[in-house]
């Protein structure tokens, strides 16, 4: 059995729910029942077969309306591993750290290319960090109260898993100094990322190694996932650039998250339209049992 989630906060019809069910049918999905998750915003539609030809029939058939197939049973997940620079926040920090150098443009390209899959990961962080150098360290606070903004839906999502249990993961290709407070502003258990290297109160242009990137976000959901004995499908990775693609294609539940193409095309499953708590209606959770942000 599986489930189709369509999500629209506020914009969900019921025409838009029984054309939605009717799409399943001629697909030859053989839907079963559907009900509202909250009236309005979510509903499940349950069926019993090709969910990939339920993935073609509904998505993108229905202006601003997210929609999520899965497996019908585990949708609760028990591990969450969710990227943050556009994701879990707003901004990208190295784009606004390098507005206070002067060279947001510049340094704003190369993570576009780079979030696209269009440049090595490592490489580019490299050459990012490395125009930053003789930056005032002292920025790096200013910018994290000037610039960062949490994502909506952000502290309600992780605060809600993690009181059914859930962990919770940040594991970012950004750096630690605004990881760590973003993480515990938001309510994650832990926050993994890079080390920006300062020497005398100013960047050096360097980022210590290891550098934190996509073969570092899957190796944590598959190193958690195993100190937690949870089954995949117990798992759900969320993020938009390209390097969490490594991680979102082994978790029980891979979200692209307002995505770069690459990654929208590879996720199992795509949020374009809602904001974070579109993995809660995911999961089947209602409101009145949201975790207040």
């Amino acid at each position: 059995m599986f489930t189709a989630t369509l999500i629209a906060a506020g914009r969900l019809t019921p025409n838009v729910v029984a054309d939605a069910n009717d799409r399943l049918a001629a697909a030859g999905c053989a839907p079963t029942t559907l009900h509202w998750i909250d009236e309005g915003d979510a509903a499940d539609l349950h069926f019993e077969l090709a969910p990939e030809a339920a993935r073609a029939a509904l998505e993108g058939a229905f202006a601003d309306v997210d929609v999520v197939v899965q497996p019908r049973d585990g949708r609760r997940k028990m591990l969450l591993v969710a990227d943050m620079d556009s994701t879990m926040i707003t901004v990208e920090c190295i784009d606004e750290l390098a507005d206070y150098a002067g060279l947001k443009p510049r340094i704003a390209a190369i993570t576009e290319a780079a979030m696209r899959g269009e440049l090595d990961f490592e490489a580019a962080l490299d050459a990012r960090v490395a125009l930053l150098k003789g930056l005032d360290a002292g920025v790096i606070d200013d910018c994290l109260r000037e610039r960062v903004r949490l994502m909506p839906g952000a502290q309600t999502l992780v605060r809600t898993m993690r009181g059914w249990g859930a962990r919770a993961v940040l594991v970012s290709g950004g750096f630690t100094r605004f990881a760590e407070p973003v993480a515990q502003d938001i309510g994650f258990d832990e926050a993994i990322a890079n080390v920006l290297e300062i020497d005398g109160g100013v960047l050096t242009g360097a980022v210590a190694r290891p550098i934190v990137g996509a073969a570092t976000k899957k190796a944590t959901l598959l190193d958690r996932r195993a100190a937690l004995g949870l089954a995949d499908a117990a798992t759900l990775a969320v993020g938009d650039g390209a390097n969490d693609l490594a991680m979102i294609e082994v978790a029980g539940l891979g979200v692209a998250y307002h995505a770069k193409p690459v990654v929208a095309a590879a996720a199992a499953a795509r949020i374009e339209h809602g904001d974070l708590t579109a993995l809660l209606w995911a999961q089947g959770v209602p409101k009145a049992e949201w975790a207040a942000a």
